[in-house]
């Protein structure tokens, strides 16, 4: 957009923002989808494809942390555009000069810096260019756009490695994000960000880290995202061992499908469950989705001795209870942030988070080389050490006892000025 030209209208920079996201994300799972495969390629242990799957995220939580912040001073679009243009070239890295762990490792890492740079940051955008209550409908607009990204991931990953091979499913990934670049250069205006004073301290996380409600539902993600990526990075490869004990998979129900439904039911899981949040209390909603997670980490694994539908379907079920509490506790994080401290809220949040995606994948590809392999008793184990680690979520949420949000049913009823009224 030029200087000169009339200002898009708010469905115009919604569609385009979020157009943008959804081809974005197009390969943010294309190695999550095809880890079978590199298990052949480059002959990976378990552990080797635990920190290729873990690594991205990781990236994410370390570069997130100095990206966010930035976009207070500079422009969001500029800062979008350079992350997109980096995970463009980690895609084309992955499709045109990986070979190996190490080789991957490398541009698995700038695809984790240039996600932390869109994600988030494309949410930044649609904040500062749309005000009112169109706000909200964009921001869950965004929600969308990211889980329609995802769930495309593996469906795309998958059929481009049947028509081509495992680069041109990278090389599709990288197209996706290339346009996404043009949607945002082209179509989406700039906007300097408001002046700041001079001093405020971008850098300063000490008010956030001292908010036990923040940090309550903060901790809460950090085993949540846990949870969340581990079964992201590793249900295809998991799926693929299932079939091989059976007949084999459903034509239509392949594993790269499977995990594309699992994305599409977990981004819906994640809006409706911020609505039971609201309605039953964020607390007691968070506590019940947590021990419903613990449960059936406790057999997904197992499920692979029942046959491949079995396993299917609770897969796809164990998706929607994770994502049941997604919204909700991030919407308390944020909404318990200190005044002034949102953007800085937020980027702890997403640390914590990502912190926690990072390690998940990798525990569970340590634990199946320590088991021996892959067996259905050692998937049992390998993730049934998510439900351990969900013990950590509740316990949080009952010693720092968050506060709820404004609307939700626990929250207390809002102050009257009785002097102000007479």
């Amino acid at each position: 957009m030029t200087a000169g030209s009339r200002r898009p209208s708010t469905p115009f920079l919604i569609a385009a923002v979020c157009s943008a996201q959804t081809l974005a994300q197009v390969g943010a799972f294309t190695f999550a989808a095809l880890l079978p495969t590199f298990f052949r390629e480059w002959n990976l242990t378990h552990t080797d494809a635990g920190w290729l799957s873990g690594v991205i995220f990781g990236a994410y939580a370390m570069a997130v942390i100095l990206i966010l912040p930035i976009t207070d001073r500079v422009d969001p679009k500029r800062v979008y555009l350079c992350a997109v243009t980096l995970t463009t070239a980690s895609h084309l890295g992955m499709a045109l000069m990986a070979n190996e762990f190490w080789s991957g490792l490398l541009f698995r890492t700038l695809a984790g810096i240039g996600w932390a740079g869109t994600y988030m940051v494309g949410l930044k955008v649609l904040a500062d260019l749309i005000e009112g209550p169109a706000q909200s409908r964009a921001v869950a607009f965004h929600a969308a756009s990211i889980g329609a990204g995802g769930s495309l991931s593996f469906v795309i990953a998958g059929g481009a490695a049947t028509w081509f091979d495992w680069h041109g499913a990278f090389l599709i990934s990288a197209a996706g994000s290339f346009c996404a670049l043009l949607i945002m250069a082209l179509l989406v205006p700039s906007r300097p960000p408001a002046p700041m004073a001079e001093e405020v301290r971008v850098m300063d996380f000490a008010p956030v880290l001292r908010n036990k409600s923040t940090m309550a539902y903060a901790i809460g993600y950090c085993v949540h995202t846990w949870e969340m990526f581990t079964v992201r990075s590793w249900v295809v490869t998991f799926l693929v061992f299932t079939a091989a004990q059976g007949d084999g998979p459903p034509n239509f129900l392949v594993p790269t499908v499977v995990a594309m439904l699992m994305e599409l039911f977990g981004t819906a899981s994640s809006v409706i469950g911020n609505e039971m949040a609201i309605r039953l209390g964020r607390k007691r909603w968070i506590m019940i989705v947590m021990t419903m997670s613990m449960s059936v980490a406790l057999v997904v694994g197992f499920s692979a001795g029942l046959g491949y539908g079995v396993a299917a379907g609770i897969c796809l079920f164990y998706n929607i209870v994770i994502y049941a509490d997604s919204s909700s506790l991030t919407a308390g994080s944020v909404g318990s942030a200190v005044p002034g401290k949102r953007g800085a809220t937020l980027a702890v949040h997403a640390v914590m988070g990502y912190s926690g995606g990072f390690i998940g994948p990798l525990v569970l590809g340590v634990l199946l080389d320590l088991l021996g392999g892959e067996t259905v008793m050692n998937w049992g184990f390998a993730f049934g050490h998510i439900a351990i680690i969900m013990m950590i979520g509740p316990l949080a949420i009952a010693i720092l006892k968050p506060r709820a949000l404004a609307g939700d049913r626990d929250a207390p009823p809002p102050q009257v000025d009785h002097e102000a009224k007479s």
